[in-house]
């Protein structure tokens, strides 16, 4: 069970489209009226997450499954067109600005913190970003938290080189307890039990010549994962965190276009929300 208090924080992992599980988690709490303190997303989890800050129930449900059966946005042909694995134009600009308008009012206006994560290329180190007036400034941010290495271009925030958050802090428990928020919420897209092969990741030295820091971060990132993994279990044992995961085996890959399997683990995420109460 959940007991929200002023020491709450609401951890959202990433995952590609396995983040409709976390949309259904949002919505449900949405729904039930559950505001966390502080919130802090990765990669997908950023972009969910800034839908329920604005309290825009169904909006991310409505991207990441009506939106891809009618657009299909993700795919090789945008990768050899743009450099881009997804159609950042329509998920970036179009999405928020004309076919379901991002409520930034609401943002501005919204009196609990939230946090995006980003990695710099120039450290390969986790980059935390707060903000709420200045829309575009958002939308650099939730990109570049989004913007995964290999099949993704670099994306700028604030002029600086940035890419996915997950490079370097997949799951950022540590950083909501450093800033006290210690009775925490974590919704992880992954089955119990997930570890991620520790094999060296080759590719980041041809992709990021100019960038020591994000290649060794990259090579870095599933060793880092996992003992993220191992302390949010020992956690979960210890009875200091609740963990919200998928139950049933996933079916759903991080690019995953099939919106029946999408629908599956997004109505498994709110069922097991609504499990809490």
């Amino acid at each position: 069970m959940m007991n929200i208090t002023e020491k709450s924080g609401l951890i959202l992992e990433g995952g590609g489209m396995r983040g409709v599980f976390t949309c259904g988690v949002l919505d449900c709490f949405m729904d039930k009226g559950i505001r966390f303190p502080y919130t802090i997303g990765v990669s997908a989890g950023a972009c969910n997450g800034l839908s329920y800050i604005s309290n825009q129930r169904g909006r991310a449900k409505f991207s990441n499954i009506n939106l891809l059966e009618k657009y299909n946005y993700i795919g090789i042909k945008y990768l050899l067109k743009k450099g881009n694995i997804m159609d950042f134009d329509l998920l970036f600009h179009t999405f928020p600005n004309e076919i379901i308008p991002y409520d930034y009012e609401k943002l501005a206006n919204c009196k609990e913190h939230y946090e995006m994560v980003t990695t710099s290329c120039r450290t390969g180190k986790a980059c935390y970003y707060e903000e709420k007036k200045d829309a575009n400034r958002v939308i650099d941010i939730v990109k570049a938290s989004s913007s995964l290495p290999f099949v993704c271009p670099i994306t700028y925030v604030d002029g600086e080189p940035m890419l996915d958050g997950g490079i370097a802090d997949s799951i950022p428990i540590l950083r909501a307890r450093e800033l006290g928020y210690d009775n925490n919420v974590v919704v992880l897209t992954r089955n119990k039990g997930y570890r991620k092969s520790e094999k060296e990741i080759k590719l980041a030295s041809l992709f990021y010549k100019e960038y020591p820091a994000m290649q060794e971060a990259i090579r870095q990132r599933n060793k880092i994962y996992n003992e993220q993994i191992n302390m949010i279990e020992e956690l979960e044992n210890a009875g200091e965190i609740v963990v919200i995961r998928p139950q049933k085996p996933i079916e759903v890959g991080r690019m995953e276009r099939n919106t029946k399997k999408l629908l599956a683990l997004y109505e498994e995420g709110y069922q097991l929300a609504e499990s809490l109460f």
